[in-house]
């Protein structure tokens, strides 16, 4: 069951997406879990946030015809980010405020999430997010343990850069990082690791957004003769940087996260300025039954395969594990009640299972359950953090590779 206002409708569809909006009842509303798609429809998160929505909207729909959780229907209103602080916070205050939500689901970016989860905590309500920012993890972001990361933290990344690093042979590592939490985050937590490994990082920069020219700072750190250079950065950055490197002749190889370096930087850079980019990004849980049912449900969905968005294998996960938590939390459950059986549906000891409809199936009959997630095992650590594995993704006549898979 799915409502959304006319901006939303317009704004969906101007992303691709066929979503009807559906009037409900006054005597059902009663009978539905409210939950906010709170999606980077638009901005730089684009080109996974349609997708991430279609996901949670489909899921949704799955728990409901497995006859709802917890005695209710879920009932989603989708807003777009823009992958915009500003415009996150606005939208958020209409989910909650006037949409009266319980849960917000797919927040994308850390500077979005670090924006929206005071509203979250003031609200007594959850926020499940795919950001990075360590800040998240602890208080005051998560003060409330209100707050579920389907994603690694930006300190898990920069461990797998630094095991990907290694491997490879580098020895002379520099950093560039983007001027915020998700960007600083990356390229710290690969500093830490380097560094534990004996090596150190021969120059490090972080740079201001929105410039048209990287060229000062990208000079800053060629002069240190870098043999690899790691990012935190962005799409759009990214792209100007990565032009301003090649026309300087220089061979230095790079390790950049995979939502900057993905099919998009290639097709507006072209193979031979891509080609030896290392891309590193966690990757799904794809021997798992619950990644076969996702990737069937993805496809019908968007005509894509289910690897080609991870983030819309988390919102999938998220909506699954909160409808599998309001399952074992019991009828018409407030959302106290149902956070405090997330861990309990998604981490061991309990019976594997890898639908919502097997697990509520096990839950009826009095078993305890362990959720396999489509995206990652999704055990959930005292921070609500989980742990995926990553994939090294190299550039290769302008098609990424995937050569192997780091497990830190």
């Amino acid at each position: 069951m799915t409502k959304m206002d006319r901006r939303t409708v317009l704004g969906a569809g101007a992303a691709g997406l066929a979503l009807t909006a559906m009037p409900v009842a006054a005597n059902a509303q009663a009978a539905t879990f409210r939950v906010g798609a709170l999606n980077p429809v638009t901005g730089v998160g684009s080109p996974y946030g349609s997708g991430m929505q279609k996901m949670i909207i489909a899921a949704a729909e799955e728990i409901n015809a497995a006859g709802g959780a917890g005695g209710r229907r879920i009932e989603v209103f989708s807003e777009d980010t823009q992958t915009s602080p500003q415009a996150a916070v606005l939208a958020a205050k209409k989910l909650i405020e006037v949409n009266n939500v319980r849960a917000i689901v797919g927040t994308w970016s850390s500077g979005v999430s670090l924006a929206v989860v005071p509203l979250t905590n003031d609200a007594g309500i959850l926020l499940l997010n795919t950001s990075g920012a360590p800040a998240l993890s602890v208080p005051p972001a998560n003060a409330k343990g209100l707050s579920y990361r389907f994603q690694a933290t930006n300190d898990r990344f920069g461990r797998a850069f630094a095991e990907i690093a290694t491997r490879e042979g580098f020895k002379r590592a520099a950093t560039m990082a983007f001027n915020n939490a998700s960007g600083i985050g990356n390229t710290e937590g690969f500093k830490k690791a380097w560094e534990a490994k004996g090596n150190r990082v021969v120059a490090e920069v972080v740079y201001e957004p929105n410039q048209p020219s990287y060229r000062a700072e990208l000079q800053r750190v060629l002069a240190a003769r870098p043999d690899v250079i790691v990012t935190g950065s962005y799409l759009a950055d990214t792209t100007i940087i990565l032009r301003e490197w090649f026309q300087t002749g220089e061979t230095t190889r790079w390790i950049i996260p995979g939502w900057a370096a993905n099919p998009q930087l290639i097709q507006a850079l072209g193979a031979e300025v891509t080609e030896g980019i290392i891309s590193v990004d966690s990757v799904s849980n794809e021997n798992a039954a619950s990644f076969a049912h996702y990737d069937a449900v993805h496809r019908r969905a968007t005509n894509q395969p289910g690897l080609s968005n991870v983030y819309a294998a988390m919102t999938w996960d998220m909506m699954i594990c909160l409808g599998l938590a309001m399952e074992a939390a019991g009828p018409n459950a407030d959302v106290a009640a149902i956070n405090a059986k997330m861990r309990e549906v998604a981490n061991p000891p309990g019976e594997e299972v890898f639908t919502f409809a097997a697990g509520k199936a096990a839950l009826a009959a009095g078993r305890k359950i362990n959720y396999q997630g489509a995206s990652s095992v999704l055990d959930f650590d005292q921070h609500g953090d989980v742990t995926p594995d990553f994939g090294a993704y190299f550039i290769a006549k302008g098609q990424l590779e995937r050569r192997y898979i780091v497990s830190i």
